[in-house]
């Protein structure tokens, strides 16, 4: 039995703005309509595989079960394991192989991103048939990419033999400078670390008892005391913050003696900048590439996204534009990896747009940002069917409804109505007040907000029996 483990953490820096903190770039569905972290759930319903352990910030996790629903991720024996704080990839690791042994002691575990592009998924599975009798004996077996070209964007690895492997590692090696990337790409033994690794389970814990004693005994604690909510599996957050903050390779990897590499070619990309996605994408006779609505005039190998603008690219080449509805981002593909300089700099600012759109999703749907001021916001509200906002109270704000499509059901200091197209309610300050939508197509309504305050933290949650709670 191999176990898939998706790793879905992240912070959504290296492709902003259209990537924030709260959806980071595996969940924005830019490929095809569909997300990476959702071709990485398909790449793993082959029967060949079961049933995958997700393991996910605890800020996506409603990201996490909304996009595994949308592609009919098998739903029975998954496991979604929430991390209340990020401790790297040696964490996962362990969690991952602790779970899988908990399923069964010979289970085989394939421990992989959700943030990679893999174009040719009939090479991959080729590569995880070869790395099969290896991982059977004990061996932990990492995946390279064989170089195409002297990246020095990614760490390689350095194999004993040329070959398709499985053959042993003799070390890993940091980026190189340009020089040293090109004798890597000239020795032939060299391929890129996709960070992409198969084990068993009884192999990974014996080493992480080995090599990083501490971050098992801590991932076990955090394990043990972890909490059922809803369909995840929420760690204790006070126990995992003292799990060592580690990478895999840090912890195992360069530590083992077990270490073996199958090298492929499966049309692997990290996508960790937008030249990279550049790359990706399919692109004109001129080599501009688009997702959203774009003209180009005199201009090559340019790169447009645009969640809603009409961008116009006149007399450029080789430019990068990503327009969202609350940032613009106009650069040289050659500076990238400069990305993060601008969103550090606004983290340090505090500037909510580093971590969130206008549009926020939530379990229920989602509310978008339409106009704010002094003393009023308006937002669009999408409510999917058969769900409902919580039942809930302001004490500075009042607010207005209005239907724009669909059917909703509104209750308002205990009375409740069915609303429809142009219909429109008033919630007065303090009522309780909830909407829910009871039909079978999504309901909109754009929602007026008006008073002293309206801050998100102006707000009184209750529950069935009445009773205020605390909740987000």
């Amino acid at each position: 039995m191999i176990i898939p483990c998706i790793l879905s953490g992240g912070s959504g820096s290296r492709l902003w703005p259209l990537s924030r903190s709260a959806r980071p770039k595996q969940f924005l569905p830019i490929f095809d309509g569909e997300s990476l972290f959702q071709k990485t759930l398909k790449r793993f319903a082959d029967p060949a595989f079961s049933a995958p352990i997700v393991i996910s910030n605890s800020e996506h996790r409603f990201l996490v079960g909304e996009q595994m629903a949308e592609v009919r991720a098998p739903a029975e024996d998954t496991a979604i394991v929430l991390e209340p704080v990020g401790r790297n990839t040696a964490a996962p690791a362990a969690i991952a192989a602790l779970l899988a042994e908990a399923r069964d002691p010979d289970a085989l575990v394939l421990l992989a991103p959700s943030d990679h592009l893999l174009r040719d998924t009939d090479a991959f599975a080729a590569a995880v048939e070869r790395a099969l009798p290896a991982a059977r004996a004990g061996r932990i077996v990492t995946f390279g990419i064989k170089p195409s070209e002297p990246n020095t964007g990614y760490g390689y690895i350095r194999l004993a033999e040329a070959g398709e492997g499985p053959c042993a590692v003799e070390a890993f090696v940091e980026k190189p400078d340009l020089e040293r990337a090109r004798a890597f790409l000239a020795a032939g033994t060299y391929v890129w670390n996709a960070g992409i690794f198969l084990f068993s389970a009884r192999a990974m814990l014996e080493e992480f008892a080995r090599y990083a004693p501490e971050v098992l005994a801590r991932v076990k604690e955090a394990l043990g005391a972890a909490t059922r909510d809803l369909d995840f599996l929420r760690l204790d957050a006070e126990l995992f913050s003292q799990v060592p903050n580690i990478s895999i390779d840090y912890a195992i990897m360069e530590k083992s003696e077990r270490i073996f590499c199958v090298p492929m070619e499966p049309g692997w990309s990290d996508l960790g900048s937008w030249s990279a996605v550049w790359e990706a994408f399919d692109k004109s006779d001129e080599g501009n590439s688009v997702l959203g609505e774009a003209r180009f005039v005199k201009a090559r190998d340019n790169l447009v996204v645009s969640d809603g603008a009409l961008v116009s690219v006149i007399g450029l080449d080789h430019v990068m534009v990503v327009a969202t509805k609350d940032a613009v981002l106009v650069a040289d593909k050659a500076h990238a990896q400069d990305v993060k300089v601008v969103v550090e700099g606004l983290q340090a600012e505090g500037r909510r747009e580093t971590r969130e759109h206008r549009r926020l999703y939530r379990p229920w749907g989602w509310r978008e940002e339409i106009a704010v001021g002094g003393r009023f916001q308006v937002q669009e509200i999408e409510i999917k069917p058969g769900e409902s906002m919580s039942r809930q109270s302001h004490v500075n704000r009042a607010e207005h409804w209005v239907v724009v499509s669909g059917t909703l059901s509104v209750e308002i200091d205990g009375e409740t109505r069915l609303m429809t197209e142009n219909q429109s309610a008033y919630v007065p300050v303090g009522a309780r007040h909830r909407l829910a939508n009871p039909g079978r197509v999504p309901a909109r309504v754009i929602e007026i907000q008006s008073g002293a305050y309206i801050g998100d933290d102006d707000i009184i949650r209750y529950d069935e029996a009445g009773a205020p709670f605390s909740s987000k």
